[in-house]
């Protein structure tokens, strides 16, 4: 695992100070296109009913798992069978395209500089590109509470998650979590016309974010006692309010920030014109202001980073 410890330090700087690369066709992006082919192939060869439904999305989450992982796995391989550094090379520029803390600054942050220019609806079309939510009637607050529970709950998506499975298995495996993040991302609703498609994906989804969304959870504790944050607060809320969510994960990091903030969070929220009643996540000690962006980011960088570490102790015992 020295290569893999040694390409996940290399991806994570290269991702904190370049973000996402737009020269070239991102994986993600192409996962993307693959659950959307495979999706509607397996979608026609099945009958129109939700068991059929439910089954199709159960071989399209294979499928899609299957060629994540093979395709970067043979990569590796065929790589490592030539050189050890043209493979760590490789492995370091997939790790950097798998993590995703720049790209998740950088959105939210968009959403920071609107509205502190005074820009209502250029902040809600820049939040409408980082959460699932309707966003067209959102206010100021609305907006900055969803930028806030984004990067909150993608700390431990975009960034904690992939690493834990890269220190299990590598880029491949890394991959792999991607593809069932995505595939949750794109089809995981209980609205139509997911409701059935999406079974498997969102079931399996949670099972893959389990460990993950808790391991985020402590370490984000421990970045607020290095940011000098509220940790007994953000511990109160953390054990109160840690199911406060339909998701069993999503609401682990969502607690802890809203904590460490002093801030309530969730609530209710439209989803493809539908209203879904939330419970709240947080006490409103005080009221959300705009610079609770930037906060929640550099509480997502620490934790980041007390994630790396803890990976390559990870990998040490591999």
């Amino acid at each position: 695992m020295l290569r893999t410890a040694i390409a996940l330090v290399i991806g994570f700087i290269l991702d904190m100070f370049f973000g996402d690369p737009s020269n070239i066709p991102h994986p993600i992006v192409l996962i993307g296109k693959l659950i959307s082919s495979v999706k509607d192939t397996v979608k026609n060869m099945m009958p129109a009913t939700p068991a059929g439904e439910r089954t199709a999305g159960g071989i399209m989450w294979v499928i899609v798992c299957m060629v994540s992982y093979l395709i970067p796995l043979w990569i590796l391989k065929a790589l490592g069978s030539v050189s050890w550094l043209l493979a760590l090379a490789a492995e370091s520029v997939m790790c950097w395209l798998i993590l995703a803390a720049k790209s998740l600054k950088s959105e939210s942050m968009k959403v920071h500089d609107a509205m502190e220019a005074g820009d209502i609806e250029g902040a809600r079309h820049a939040v409408s590109m980082i959460v699932g939510r309707d966003t067209e009637h959102l206010d100021g607050p609305g907006i900055i509470r969803a930028a806030v529970e984004t990067v909150a709950e993608n700390t431990s998506d975009g960034i904690i998650a992939p690493m834990f499975y890269i220190a299990l298995g590598g880029a491949p495996l890394g991959f792999l979590y991607k593809a069932v993040n995505t595939m949750d991302s794109m089809v995981g609703y209980t609205d139509m016309p997911y409701t059935h498609i999406g079974y498997f994906p969102a079931k399996l989804d949670d099972i893959f974010n389990f460990i993950p969304a808790r391991l985020s959870a402590l370490l984000m504790l421990a970045a607020g006692k290095i940011l000098r944050l509220d940790v007994k607060n953000g511990w109160k809320i953390f054990v109160r309010d840690r199911y406060n969510h339909a998701s069993p994960n999503s609401a682990q990091t969502e607690s802890v920030c809203a904590g460490l903030l002093g801030l309530r969070l969730a609530g209710d929220a439209w989803y493809h014109g539908v209203l879904h009643e939330k419970l709240y996540i947080g006490d409103e000690i005080r009221p959300i202001e705009n610079e609770d962006i930037p906060r929640v980011c550099r509480l997502m960088y620490v934790t980041s980073a007390l994630m790396l570490a803890f990976a390559i102790f990870m990998m040490s015992f591999a």
